[in-house]
């Protein structure tokens, strides 16, 4: 069964926390190439906050079987 996108913005939020001590304030969808094992990547621009300071982000997740597996990105601006 697919995610939904709450499911799934949820995910990148605790990965984002747990892994680089962000936090998600905004995400958009820009390519979502995952299939309904949960498996593939998801192209995001994200807003993320890291103390006082928010940047601008392109970030990619890859997700296997519905978790996040690995995270590339760009910053912009």
């Amino acid at each position: 069964m697919a995610m939904t996108d709450q499911e799934i913005t949820d995910k990148i939020a605790a990965y984002l926390r747990s892994n680089y001590g962000e936090t998600l304030v905004r995400c958009e969808f820009l390519d979502d190439q995952l299939n309904e094992q949960g498996d593939g990547q998801l192209v995001t621009e994200c807003t993320v906050r890291v103390g006082a300071s928010n940047s601008d982000w392109r970030k990619t997740f890859t997700f296997r079987s519905g978790e996040i597996v690995n995270m590339t990105w760009q910053r912009l601006g």
